[in-house]
């Protein structure tokens, strides 16, 4: 049986981690903040930027979250943007996607300054983690870097398939893995939907990671014996117990999990190590700030 990546408790270990950090930052009479903008009422968007916020608050970070209308247009969405980057009490800034559709996404990421981006979306941050010079790395990603870390599973010269090609995990994840530095220098293969077998690829992956957003679409034909899988899908599943639904990753851990080495689950793998690591670069930003 795979061993359990245990998301979970490594997200602790790094939130405690920033908590001293914060404590230090205080001290020095310097007090973290973040500011978080949330159009609309997506049920998804709610539980993670309450999360979001909780894990703030356990941290010692100062944090608000501005929950607009989904009337909002996008000029007075601009100015909200402009009002935080502007503001000396929020060294972070995001923006909670997905955006009402009369609003135009990338326009509002790039109106984000770069110094509070602490999502890594807007493209002036997303160019210096092309280059290997990142100010800050995007939350998912990071947080499997730092999920290998903590395994002792070191990607150098490994070949990592990625199933997923988003701006948000897929392309940076790819990124950040080929460079040539420590837990990294890995040789990347990006799997999307142009791939005429997806077996054939999957089946070379000494470490797996399924982005996809489709539920438990790896089985245990498409990998090799072995092989690490990080499953970074959260999917809801009709179920009979009393929430209606259960969680499932994009793999199907009971199929996979017998034969590979090491596996993240879902719920508790991925999905804790984002937010610790966006409270990461909270902290980073108010660091840079001063």
């Amino acid at each position: 049986m795979a061993d359990i990546i245990d998301g979970k408790s490594i997200a602790a270990q790094i939130r405690l981690e920033v908590s001293e950090e914060v404590k230090t930052l205080k001290s020095a009479g310097i007090h973290p903040g973040l500011a978080v903008i949330l159009v609309g009422n997506n049920p998804a968007s709610e539980v993670y930027v309450n999360m979001k916020g909780k894990a703030c608050e356990k941290a010692g970070i100062y944090s608000i979250t501005d929950r607009l209308t989904a009337e909002i247009s996008e000029v007075e969405l601009l100015e909200k943007v402009k009002f935080y980057n502007e503001n000396p009490a929020y060294h972070g800034l995001l923006v909670q996607l997905p955006l009402p559709s009369h609003i135009d996404e990338q326009k509002i990421i790039e109106a984000v300054a770069p110094h509070k981006d602490v999502d890594c979306f807007h493209p002036y941050n997303v160019g210096r983690l092309m280059i290997g010079q990142p100010i800050f790395e995007p939350a998912t990603p990071a947080g499997i870097v730092e999920l290998l870390k903590h395994s002792k599973i070191d990607p150098a010269g490994k070949h990592v398939v990625i199933m997923g090609r988003s701006n948000i995990v897929g392309k940076p994840l790819s990124m950040m893995l080929v460079q040539k530095r420590p837990f990294a220098n890995a040789i990347i293969t990006v799997l999307h939907t142009a791939a005429k077998n997806m077996d054939d690829y999957t089946r070379a992956a000494d470490i797996l990671v399924a982005a996809m957003g489709k539920p438990e679409v790896v089985k245990a034909r498409m990998v090799k014996k072995g092989v690490v899988v990080i499953d970074v899908g959260v999917n809801r599943i009709p179920d009979n117990n009393e929430k209606g639904y259960r969680l499932a990753g994009d793999v199907d851990f009971q199929e996979v999990s017998p034969l590979a080495s090491a596996i993240t689950p879902v719920p508790g793998g991925v999905g804790p190590m984002t937010i610790a690591m966006l409270l990461k670069n909270t902290v980073k930003a108010a660091k840079l700030s001063n």
